[in-house]
C-alpha cells in the first residue's frame, strides 16, 4: 500500500474521514476529536493516555463511535465559538440548518465534577426543521473489552471491567443491549442535549436537563475567553496564534501541570506505512518549548504548573551514562511507558500497526537539556524568579552535560536505526550550559563557572570543526557527514551563530535547495541518512516554521513572510495541525500537534516584530 497514490489509499476506506477533517474538544484532562461529519471518532477517558472508549479514527468498525448528524443529506461546516474550544458543526439540508455545539466542561479543584469528564452535545435547529440520528457504540479499552447495557431512570448506562459511562438526553434513545441511539426532528429553536459521562464511586448519574446544558456552555465560552485574555499578543495574524495557543492549552494536563506532545496515538506519518506513534505522553523537549511559546504570548501560569511537574515529578537521577531525565514521562510523572501493539485494530485507514506506549522512552536524546533549561532560563527572565531547590536541580543538570555531552545518541529526531554524534544534540548540549551561566550571571548564583564555560566553549569548537561540511557548504546532521538536517535551523534561533554569518547564509540556501519544498520543511532524507524504519514521511512542519524564523532572522523578511502564509494555508478548516504535511497537502501524523502550533506561534511573533 505504501506505494499507492494517496487518492487511491483514500477511495479503499471510504469510512474514514480525513484527518484534517477533525475539530478538537477537551477539559484540560482529555479530549475528543470530533469529525465534520458529527462524529466523536476518538476519546479515552477520564485522561488522555487512558484506553480510548471511541476509536473509529483507528478502526470503523471495532473502535467505537458517537454519531450526532442531520438524518438526510447535508452540506456540513465546522468553527469555534469565538475565542473558545466549544466546537459548533453546522448542517445545511433541504428542509432547514441545523448544528451540533460540542464541549467538554471545565471543572477546577478535585470534586466529584471535575471525575465526571462530560462530553456535552448540544443540538440546535436554527433554520426551518432538521431530522437527526444519533448513534453511541463506546468499544472500551481500544475496544478489547466487552461492555454491557441496561437502563436506569431515563438514563443509559455502558459498563465495562474497567469503565462505566452514563448517556442522558432529552430525546427517547432506543438501545439493544450494546449499543444506543435517536431518531428525532427538530424545528427552528428547538434543542436536544445529549451527556455522556463517566460514573464511579464520587460520580453517580445526572441528567442534563436543556437549562442545565445551557448554563454549561455559557460556563465554557466564559473559562476560555477569561483565559485567552491573558495574551499580550496583539500582531499580524492573531485569530492563528490564538488558535494556536487554545490548542496549547488543551494539551495541558491540569491536575500535574504536563503538557502532552498530541492527544491521540498511531495517525500514520504514511499511510501503509510503520511510523505510527503514541504521543500522549510528557516529552520533555516539547513541553518545554510549549512553555516558552506559552511564556512569549503572557500566559505565564501554565510555564508555573509545568515547572511544578518538573520539580514535584522529575528529579534528576544519578547522572548515570544513560542520563539524569529521561526523554519522556507520563502525564502523571511515571517512568514506565512500555510500547506494545494492538492487533486486533486495523489502524487508520488501514495504516497498521496501532501502538501504544512508547519505547523511545529508553532513549538517549541530549538535546532535551538544551530545551529544558532555556525555558527554566525563559522562565526567570518573563515569570517569576526559580527557587534554590530548582536551581540545585539545574546544577546537576548542568554538570551532567559538561561530563557527558560528547556521546553519541539517538537524536532528535528518535531515530531508530543507531545512535550517531548529532549536530543538534551538541547544539542544545551548548545552550543548556549557555543558559544556565547566562542565569547564574544574572541572579548571581553559585556556579562552577570555569567548568562550565570550558565545557561551552568545547562544544563550540567541536560543532565548528567537525559539524561544517566544506563540501555541502553547510552545517550538517552529524559529525563529519554531508547529510543535510533541518534541525540546524535552530543553530541561529538558538543564539549560537549570528544569522547573517556567511556560514549560515551559505547553510540556509542548502537547506532551501535540499529540503524546502514550497515553503514546506523536509526533516531529513531518509534515504541518504537511513533512521531504521521503512517507508517516507511528509514535510515536518515545525521544521517548516523554523524555517520562517531563519529567513526572518537572516533579513529575509518579504521570503519568510511568503513562507509564513503559504504555510497558513496548509492548516485544516480550523487552523489545526498535524505533525506533517503529505504530498498533496494532506495533514499526516497525530492530530494536533504541539510542536507545529509552539512553532507558528514564535515564527509569527518573530516575523510581525521584524516587520514593525
Amino acid at each position: 500500500m505504501a506505494g499507492m497514490p494517496f487518492q487511491h489509499e483514500l477511495s479503499a476506506y471510504p469510512r474514514y474521514l480525513p484527518i484534517a477533517e477533525h475539530g478538537l474538544i477537551g477539559d484540560l484532562r482529555s479530549v475528543a476529536l470530533v469529525g465534520t461529519n458529527g462524529t466523536i471518532d476518538w476519546y479515552c477517558c477520564p485522561s488522555f493516555d487512558d484506553p480510548s472508549v471511541f476509536a473509529a479514527i483507528l478502526d470503523a468498525e471495532r473502535g467505537g463511535r458517537f454519531e450526532l448528524a442531520a438524518a438526510v443529506a447535508a452540506r456540513t461546516k465546522q468553527f469555534y465559538f469565538p475565542d473558545t474550544n466549544v466546537l459548533i458543526t453546522r448542517f445545511f439540508t433541504e428542509d432547514g440548518v441545523g448544528e451540533v455545539q460540542d464541549f467538554m466542561p471545565v471543572c477546577c479543584g478535585e470534586s466529584g465534577e471535575v471525575r465526571r469528564h462530560r462530553v456535552i452535545r448540544r443540538v440546535v435547529c436554527v433554520r426551518g426543521t432538521v431530522p437527526f440520528r444519533a448513534l453511541i457504540a463506546p468499544r472500551f479499552n481500544y475496544g478489547a473489552d466487552p461492555h454491557t447495557l441496561r437502563s436506569l431512570e431515563g438514563m443509559v448506562i455502558f459498563e465495562s471491567p474497567e469503565r462505566s459511562l452514563a448517556l442522558t438526553s432529552t430525546v427517547a434513545v432506543e438501545t439493544d443491549g450494546r449499543d444506543a441511539w435517536a431518531d428525532f426532528k427538530l424545528s427552528e429553536g428547538e434543542t436536544a442535549v445529549f451527556a455522556l459521562d463517566q460514573l464511579g464511586e464520587q460520580v453517580m448519574p445526572r441528567g442534563c436537563a436543556h437549562t442545565e446544558a445551557e448554563q454549561e456552555f455559557n460556563a465554557t465560552v466564559a473559562y476560555w475567553r477569561s483565559w485567552l485574555h491573558q495574551s499580550r499578543y496583539r500582531g499580524r495574524w492573531r485569530e492563528m496564534v490564538h488558535r494556536s495557543a487554545l490548542t496549547l492549552k488543551l494539551l495541558t494536563y491540569a491536575p500535574t501541570g504536563a503538557i502532552v506532545a498530541a492527544p491521540t496515538t498511531s495517525l500514520p506519518e504514511q499511510l501503509g506505512g510503520e511510523r505510527n506513534w503514541d504521543y500522549r505522553y510528557v516529552w520533555v523537549r516539547d513541553a518545554a518549548f510549549a512553555v516558552y511559546a506559552l511564556l512569549r504570548l503572557g500566559f505565564s501560569g501554565e510555564a508555573a504548573a509545568f515547572m511544578k511537574f518538573l520539580t514535584t515529578h522529575i528529579s534528576p537521577g544519578d547522572g548515570a551514562a544513560s542520563g539524569p531525565l529521561q526523554i519522556m514521562y507520563g502525564i502523571d510523572g511515571r517512568s514506565e511507558l512500555p510500547e506494545r501493539e494492538l492487533p486486533h485494530l486495523e489502524g487508520y485507514q488501514g495504516s497498521a500497526p496501532v501502538r501504544v506506549g512508547n519505547a523511545a522512552a529508553d532513549q538517549l536524546q541530549l538535546d532535551i537539556y538544551g530545551a529544558l533549561i532555556d525555558s527554566i532560563y525563559l522562565y526567570d527572565k518573563w515569570a517569576e524568579p526559580i527557587s534554590s531547590g530548582q536551581w540545585d536541580d539545574l546544577c546537576q543538570l548542568v554538570e551532567w552535560v559538561c561530563e557527558h555531552w560528547d556521546q553519541p545518541d539517538e537524536g532528535v529526531w528518535e531515530t531508530r536505526g543507531g545512535r550517531k554524534n548529532f549536530l543538534y544534540s551538541r547544539l542544545m548540549c551548548w545552550v543548556a550550559i549557555e543558559r544556565a551561566i547566562r542565569l547564574a550571571n544574572h541572579r548571581g548564583l553559585p556556579a562552577d563557572h570555569r567548568r562550565w564555560r570550558q565545557a561551552r566553549d568545547a562544544i563550540y569548537r567541536r560543532i565548528m570543526d567537525h559539524g561544517w561540511s566544506e563540501r555541502r557548504g553547510a552545517f550538517v546532521q552529524y559529525e563529519d557527514a554531508d547529510v543535510l538536517d533541518a534541525s540546524v535551523l535552530m543553530m541561529p534561533l538558538a543564539k549560537f551563530i549570528a544569522p547573517t554569518d556567511p556560514k549560515w547564509l551559505s547553510t540556509l540556501d542548502a537547506l532551501t535547495e535540499d529540503l524546502v519544498s514550497d515553503s514546506l520543511v523536509y526533516r531529513y532524507d531518509p534515504q541518504a541518512s537511513p533512521d531504521g524504519l521503512r517507508g517516507d514521511e511528509g514535510t515536518f512542519s515545525i521544521c517548516s516554521f523554523w524555517y520562517v524564523e531563519a529567513l526572518v532572522r537572516a533579513g529575509r523578511l518579504d521570503e519568510a513572510r511568503l513562507a509564513f502564509e503559504k504555510m497558513l494555508t496548509y492548516a485544516n478548516h480550523l487552523g489545526l495541525y498535524a505533525e506533517e504535511i503529505g504530498r498533496t497537502g494532506e495533514q499526516q501524523g497525530n492530530f494536533p500537534q504541539a510542536f507545529t502550533h509552539l512553532s507558528l506561534i514564535s515564527a509569527a511573533f518573530n516575523l510581525d516584530r521584524a516587520l514593525g
